[in-house]
C-alpha cells in the first residue's frame, strides 16, 4: 500500500462536500431555491428575507444549477476553490492511472486518449470554478461544454482500460461497477442537456437535478481509483515520465533504456493489490516503448 491511495478518495470527499455546502450556502443566502421546490413564478414582488430560511418565492433565475449555485459570494469563493484544487487533483489522478497502464504494458492509443480527455476536463473545471455565470457567461459554459464531454469521455475510456489491465476476479468486479457509473454518468447528462434547452420550469428544474447526479457519479468514478493506487510506486511514475519524454521526441541512451527493460521485466502486479502478481503477455517491443 502507498500514501496515493488517498488522492482519489480525497478528491472526491472534497468536491461532492464542497458542492453541497455551496448549494447549502447558496440557498441560505437566498440566491436559488432548494433542490425540493418544484413550484416557480413568472415573476416575483420582493420578498423580506428570512434569515436561516430558503426562499419562498422562486422563478427560473433560481433553479439550483450547480453553476448558479456559485454564482455570488460568499459561495463563489468556495466554489472557484473546489474548482481549482480539484481540477489539479484531477490531473494527477489521470497521470497516476495513466502512468500505472503504461507500467502493465499497455500502452495504447486508448490511454494516452484517457489522459488527454482527463487533463481537458480539469481546464474546463478551471474555467467553470472562475468564470461564473452570471458574470461571464460565454466562457463559463465554454468550459462546462468541455468539461462535461471530457469528463463522461474519460470514464468510458477507463472502463476499456480497467477491463484491459484485469487479472482477477475483483479487478473484473471493479470494471463492472465502473462501467454502470459511466452509463449512470452517460444518461443524466443527455437529459441534463436535453431538459436544459427547454423553458418549462419543471423541465429546467428537471435538468439541474441531472446535473447534480451526473457530478456526483463522476466524482464517485474518480473516488474508485483507489481500489488501484495501492500499488502505485516509484517505478509506475518513471514509466509514465518515460513515455512521456518518449512522445515528445526524446532519444534516451542505451544505459536508460537497460534499465528500463530490467523494471519492466518485473512480475507485475494484479491492478487492485499490492500482493497478488502475474507477467502479463509482455513483448520486447511494448517493453522498449517505456
Amino acid at each position: 500500500m502507498t500514501a496515493w491511495i488517498v488522492l482519489p478518495v480525497s478528491l472526491s470527499a472534497f468536491s461532492i462536500t464542497g458542492i453541497w455546502i455551496v448549494y447549502a450556502m447558496a440557498v441560505m443566502n437566498h440566491h436559488v431555491c432548494p433542490v425540493e421546490n418544484w413550484s416557480y413564478n413568472v415573476t416575483c414582488t420582493e420578498e423580506l428575507p428570512r434569515p436561516g430560511f430558503p426562499k419562498t418565492c422562486c422563478t427560473i433565475q433560481d433553479i439550483p444549477l450547480i453553476s448558479k449555485c456559485g454564482s455570488f459570494p460568499p459561495e463563489s469563493c468556495l466554489f472557484s476553490l473546489i474548482g481549482n484544487v480539484g481540477a489539479f487533483m484531477v490531473v494527477m489522478v489521470c497521470f497516476l492511472r495513466y502512468a500505472q497502464v503504461i507500467e502493465h504494458s499497455h500502452h495504447c492509443w486508448v490511454n494516452t486518449s484517457a489522459l488527454v480527455s482527463g487533463c481537458t476536463n480539469a481546464v474546463g473545471l478551471v474555467m467553470v470554478g472562475n468564470f461564473q455565470v452570471d458574470h461571464a457567461k460565454s466562457l463559463h459554459y465554454v468550459g462546462a461544454g468541455v468539461a462535461f464531454p471530457a469528463g463522461l469521455l474519460f470514464v468510458c475510456l477507463q472502463c476499456v482500460l480497467t477491463y484491459r489491465v484485469a487479472v482477477t476476479t475483483l479487478d473484473y468486479w471493479m470494471a463492472h461497477f465502473r462501467v454502470a457509473l459511466a452509463l449512470g454518468a452517460m444518461i443524466s447528462l443527455v437529459f441534463s442537456g436535453i431538459f436544459f434547452i427547454h423553458e418549462s420550469f419543471v423541465l429546467q428544474h428537471a435538468a439541474a437535478i441531472c446535473e447534480w447526479v451526473f457530478t456526483v457519479d463522476i466524482l464517485v468514478f474518480y473516488g474508485t481509483f483507489t481500489y488501484e493506487f495501492g500499488t502505485v510506486s516509484r517505478d509506475t511514475m518513471m514509466a509514465g515520465l518515460q513515455q512521456g519524454e518518449h512522445a515528445s521526441g526524446v532519444i534516451m541512451g542505451p544505459g536508460s533504456r537497460g534499465s528500463t527493460l530490467g523494471g519492466a521485466s518485473k512480475g507485475l502486479k494484479s491492478p487492485g493489490g499490492s500482493s497478488t502478481s502475474t507477467h502479463l503477455n509482455c513483448t520486447p517491443e511494448s517493453i522498449a516503448m517505456l
